[in-house]
């Protein structure tokens, strides 16, 4: 079969999934008309920024889900692997930068928010959300998803059915979601742990992405037959595009990881380190 694929096509061939973008649509609009309340009152806490940083995290899921890196995701294994890290390393800690908890509550209606009051208030909700964003219950979640989708049988398996790699995407996404709250600790989250236990946090995940990328660099097979059984777009033969999604993964998600840590040395370590200021917000005093 003789594939026609241009250039172009990797600019121009959106397939916009319409149910999931008016449900990013409704998040936008919760998300501004609370941020747009909550600035009136504590503008240190919600600068223009965290509403800039947020909606560029929706604007990375759409682009994950609606652009080419979706639509060449079963074509090409490099496309797939930037769609991922999209969904893993730019959309999550991009939303949570936008300390998204105070806004979406402010932004709902009024009516919705007091029939949902007593889940609100009940320890059952609040212990949940706190066991999931503790460092060591977000790590091993987040390097699960990543491990586990990526072992050969499980990603076949994801490409064979839609709504299995739907699921797989979620888990990406929600699991990173988790990973980047400790290290980001968005207001009014409280510190529950020394900041250097971070730089372990943030190095061990780099070991657990190299190992991944090296295997797809260097196994010096196909791991992922799908790939080999489709129209090769650019005459870019399957194990060649493989060894670039290792080397993109490589290069790309370690500087996803090695960025905060670095950054978070240089914080520790500067004059004043001890006063009571985020990174990401990068720890702003409370007004």
């Amino acid at each position: 079969m003789i594939d026609t694929t241009t250039v172009a096509d990797l600019f121009t061939d959106w397939d916009v999934p319409w149910i999931v973008t008016c449900e990013l649509a409704v998040i936008t609009v919760v998300y501004v008309r609370g941020w747009r309340r909550i600035h009136r009152t504590r503008p240190a806490q919600f600068p223009a920024w965290r509403m800039a940083a947020f909606l560029g995290g929706i604007t990375a899921l759409f682009a994950a889900v609606a652009s080419p890196l979706d639509t060449f995701s079963e074509s090409l294994l490099f496309m797939h692997m930037a769609q991922h890290f999209v969904l893993m390393s730019v959309a999550p800690p991009l939303i949570v930068l936008g300390a998204p908890m105070v806004p979406m509550l402010r932004g709902l209606p009024r009516g919705f928010i007091r029939m949902l009051r007593p889940l609100f208030v009940t320890r059952i909700l609040h212990a949940a959300g706190r066991f999931l964003t503790r460092p060591r219950v977000a790590w091993l979640a987040m390097n699960a998803a990543y491990l586990g989708w990526h072992v050969p049988r499980a990603y076949e398996f994801a490409l064979s059915s839609e709504n299995w790699h739907n699921f797989e995407h979620a888990c990406f996404f929600f699991t990173n979601l988790m990973f980047w709250w400790p290290v980001i600790r968005p207001w009014p989250s409280r510190l529950a742990q020394s900041r250097w236990m971070l730089i372990p946090y943030l190095l061990l995940a780099d070991v657990v992405n190299t190992g991944v990328s090296a295997f797809l660099c260097f196994s010096g097979r196909l791991l992922y037959p799908s790939y080999g059984a489709v129209p090769r777009p650019f005459g870019f033969g399957a194990l060649d595009d493989q060894v670039a999604a290792g080397a993109f993964m490589w290069v790309c998600g370690s500087m996803v990881y090695l960025i905060p840590a670095v950054a978070i040395v240089a914080h520790l370590l500067s004059p004043g380190a001890g006063a009571p200021r985020r990174i990401g917000s990068f720890h702003e005093n409370k007004a």
